[in-house]
Formats: C-alpha cells, structure tokens, sequence
C-alpha cells in the first residue's frame, strides 16, 4: 500500500490534471460554473471509462451530506477515505466554501445546500454520460451496483423504475449488491432480459459450487483489449437475508479472483478493470494481494475521492453515492501496459448541468403513477436530517424515536445503512423523502426483548464488522444506530472489548446484563419477523409531533 507521502504527491499530481479540486474549486468560489467547466477534461491516451454507483434509486436529484466521521482502523487510519471534514479540505486544497467543499464535505452543508442545491439525477447524469460519448465514442459505461434499491417508486416496481431508465443510458456492463433483496429468482428473471451483462465472477451457486453469473465482460475499446471482471458484495448472507436468495454463496474469493483475472490476461486481454463493490478498504487489500489488475471502480462504501488512489500497479477509483457524482478516467494503454491516465471526478449539479431531455420524460413517465403519493407532506423538519457516518445521523435518531415511542420500547436497533438522502432544515418531509431512508423488502418494525448481555454482543459483532484491523472482516456498513441507550466504544480495542458504560438513558442506570429489555428494531435478516413496516412507524410518530426539533447531546463516546 502506498504511503501517505506517496498519496499526497500523488494527489496534487492529480489534482493539476484533473482541475476538480485546488484551483478548480477556488475559481467556482469567484465565479459562475458553467456545464462546460464541469465536463472540462483534457483528454487522455485511448481508453476511457466512465464509472458511477450506489445510486440507491434516486431518479431525481437529491441533497445528501456526506460524513463528518468516517474512521479508519489498522493500515487505513488517516488515509482517505478515513478523512472528513476540515482535513479533506485541507489535504485535496479545497477552497472552504466551494462548490468541491459543498460535495465533498459536511462542511457548512445547511448553507451551501441553499446556495448550491440539489445534486444528482438520472437525466443530469444522461447528460455527462453524453459529453463524454461525443468526445470519446468507444467509452465504456459501468454500473457499480445498489442501482434498484432505495426509494418509493424502486420498491414499489421492484426496481423496474431503475431498470428502465438505466437500460436507456445503455451501460456496458453492471454488478451488483442490493439487487438481490428483491429475490435470487426475481434478478436471475430480470438479468435475462438485460441488454447488457450483469457481472458477479464471486457469486456461486450453492448447490453446484459452480459460477452463477457472467465473470467477465470482453470487449475491445480505443483498440485496446479489455476485461472488465465484476465483484458482487461478497457478504450478501451476512449484511441481507440469506432466505431471498438460498441457492446463492458470495465472497470475496481472492484466488478465485486471481484465476480470472489469469484468465482474462491469457485470452490477449491487455486492460483489466474490476468493476467491485467490495467496498474501498477490501479492494485496496485486494489491490495489493492480486496481480493483474489495472484499475478497481470500486463501490459500496460510497466514498468520493477527488484523485486516485494507487496501490503498487493498480488505481482505485471512488465515485461516491446517489448520483452525486460521474467518474472519466482515461488511459494510455499500449503493449498491454497503462503509460499514462487522466482522472476527473465530475459533480453532477443539478442547478448547472441540463437534463437530457429524452431521460427526463422517460424517468417523469415511470414516476408519474405515484407522483401525489410521493409529494404527500407527512411532517417538517427544523433540523438538518441525514443519516452518512459511521455513528448516529439526525434520521436514525429521528427513526429510533419513532421506534421507542410507537413501539412502546426501552431501547431502539436501527440499520447503520449508508444510504439516504438529507432534508434541510426548515424543509416538509414528504413521503419521497421518508422512503428514501427506509424503501426495502423486509421493513417490518419487530418488538421484542433481549438481555442486557445480548445487546452487548449485538453491538460488539457490529462493532467488529466495521472496525476489524483487516478489511476482510469488515462485513457491515455503519454502525447500528440506538435509541434510549448510551455507552462508550473504544475503536481499537480487541473484539469483545470495544463497548463499555452501557446506559438506559431513560433512567440513567447502567444496562443489567441479567436483566430484559424491551428493544424495537427493523430491518432484521432472519425470516417471519412480524410488525408494520417501518415507514408507518416514522409516519406515525410525525403525526404526533408534527416537526422535527434538534436534538442536543451526543450519547455515544468514541474513542479513538
């Protein structure tokens, strides 16, 4: 792995070629931005991918606030993505205020979400796409995966919305992971009538040990042969409900990714891209333990990173989340090695970019069925509602609430998803803007009790899916969010050891470890939970209490 020293040169480097952050973002604190200056890329050698992920369903554009802590253990403490705020401002020389600080940063988000609005959209991101197909025709389109999950009309379709609107950008190839929470069966229907491949080289059958899915897309680019090898989630069974897809295994299956990417290069392949979405600390470890890989589109832990990353021969590119952003890496690839690259990390503002036309009225045509339910006004918010980070956002509080409150419970579990878009405040909260915090296929609100004892061996398995030292065991998203209930976790304790000073905060007592408490949750991975879904949960308790106030206090003590 590259040191920090290594990846500061490496990043100014980049961001002279790039011009998206340092002095690109201290022009758009002076001046107006313009289309032209968004797409504005110099082109690059004879190879260009365009690469964008997690959009989580969002057709529209959306605010979303990207995290104030993102901690990072083992050899990726401090390194980026681990960084957040101030310092990533600092260490990318990101004009504070900016449009790049607006994107990138929670920095002063509430006041330039006003100035600088919304980001994202399908059609906005029609319209990139393209840009960059005019210049450069042979360029290739890949889908990073959680494109069918996380909205009202995605659930209510089964993700049809986004198949729709996605088959018309005409992608080259995807992969995948909330896809599967619609069903094994469902996807494997759906991917048949796919105009173009659906890629998991790590998804198995279980009864055959066998490849379920394609591995490799071959395809020939600026005269370059190219292998584009997908990576599914590897912990399906784990992170979702193994009984939507029992006949499915996952993995990260490092040799079997090393005998196809052998494979890729014996077949004349002289480019090999992983399309993954193993998150990024998983494939900067794989980056470093297999060989062959030039460039890793990485995804799922939806980190924007305005340069590359290299790992020894490999660049890693993070192209963020819900449309926020497009990836351009161009490449100079002759003799079967990359000699030279260009990277541009395009924000999509939605304010400055022109929606395509056609995919405008394609994604309005697929909405319009629900278009008064998706406006319906179920509360407002004086606060600034989000969810990103690795502990607590203001939705998950407002969720947990909802759960403590109509569930009757001493203690609230909600999922540390990462995705969700944010509400400003002074905002209404719109059933739109609930569902997209909530839309999934096992909502149900359950109600039951767990020991004291129990909920610390919850929050410690948690704990360790995410703070693990070695990326291969880091299995979860965030951590699960808690309302009612306090304590302190000391990030780089032993596993088993992280999570002390566990507090009923109703009380104020210590937690029992003897005792039963009565927990609400949602989103539980075991089969035949019974409850409401979620969303009536949260609808519910805005009826009662009509707006959102901010909440003062920070109940979890993190230790560093």
């Amino acid at each position: 792995m590259i040191t920090r020293r290594e990846f500061m040169q490496a990043s100014m480097a980049a961001t002279a070629l790039t011009g998206f952050s340092g002095g690109w973002s201290r022009v758009a604190a002076q001046q107006a931005v313009t289309q032209d200056m968004l797409l504005d890329m110099p082109a690059v050698g004879n190879v260009t991918l365009v690469h964008i992920t997690d959009i989580h369903a969002q057709l529209k554009p959306v605010w979303f606030r990207e995290p104030s802590v993102n901690i990072g253990v083992g050899a990726a403490k401090g390194e980026p993505p681990h960084i957040t705020g101030a310092d990533f401002l600092r260490a990318f020389d990101i004009e504070p205020g900016s449009r790049a600080a607006y994107a990138l940063t929670p920095q002063d988000f509430t006041s330039l979400a006003g100035a600088y609005g919304r980001m994202g959209g399908l059609d906005r991101i029609a319209t990139v796409v393209g840009a960059i197909r005019s210049e450069r025709p042979d360029a290739l389109l890949l889908d990073g995966g959680d494109t069918w999950q996380g909205s009202y009309t995605a659930n209510a379709t089964k993700g049809q919305d986004m198949i729709t609107v996605m088959n018309a950008l005409k992608p080259d190839a995807m992969t995948s992971h909330w896809e599967f929470t619609y069903g094994g069966d469902y996807v494997r229907e759906v991917v048949e009538g796919l105009p173009f491949p659906f890629l998991g080289a790590n998804i198995f059958d279980s009864e055959w040990d066998e490849p379920a899915f394609e591995s490799t897309l071959m395809t020939e680019s600026g005269g370059v042969k190219i292998a584009v090898i997908g990576q599914a989630f590897p912990y399906m069974p784990i992170a979702n409900p193994g009984y939507l897809f029992p006949d499915l295994s996952f993995g990260i299956r490092e040799k079997r990714m090393q005998e196809v990417v052998d494979e890729a290069r014996g077949e004349g392949a002289e480019l090999v891209v992983l399309l993954s979405h193993n998150g990024f600390d998983v494939d900067r470890k794989m980056a470093a333990r297999v060989t062959g890989i030039d460039v890793i589109l990485t995804g799922h832990t939806h980190d924007a990173l305005p340069v590359p990353v290299r790992v020894g021969e490999t660049l890693l590119i993070a192209s963020g989340s819900h449309g926020k952003f497009v990836s351009r890496l161009d490449l100079d690839v002759r003799g079967g090695r990359v000699r030279d690259a260009g990277y541009r990390l395009i924000p999509v503002f939605s304010d400055v970019i022109a929606p395509d036309p056609d995919i405008a009225a394609l994604i309005d045509g697929v909405r319009e069925p629900y278009a008064d339910e998706l406006a319906r006004v179920v509360g407002k918010t004086e606060d600034l509602l989000y969810r990103r980070g690795n502990f607590n956002g203001t939705w998950d509080d407002l969720i947990c609430d909802a759960l403590l409150e109509q569930r009757d419970a001493e203690i609230a579990l909600s999922p540390g998803f990462r995705w969700g878009a944010s509400v400003p405040p002074g905002q209404d909260i719109t059933v739109e803007d609930l569902h997209n915090v909530t839309a999934m296929t096992y909502p149900e609100a359950y109600r039951n009790t767990m020991t004291g004892a129990f909920l610390k061996v919850v929050l410690e398995d948690v704990a360790d899916n995410i703070f693990n030292p070695d990326p291969y065991y880091q299995q979860g998203g965030d951590m699960v969010r808690v309302g009612g209930l306090g304590y302190r976790i000391d990030i780089n304790a032993v596993q088993g050891e992280r999570i002390s000073d566990m507090t009923l905060l109703a009380t104020g007592e210590a937690i029992d470890p003897a005792r039963d408490y009565v927990v609400a949750g949602w989103a539980s991975v075991n089969p035949e939970v019974e409850g409401p879904p979620i969303w009536d949960v949260v609808e519910a308790h805005l009826a009662e209490i009509g707006t959102v106030a901010p909440r003062e206090g920070n109940t979890i003590d993190i230790v560093l």
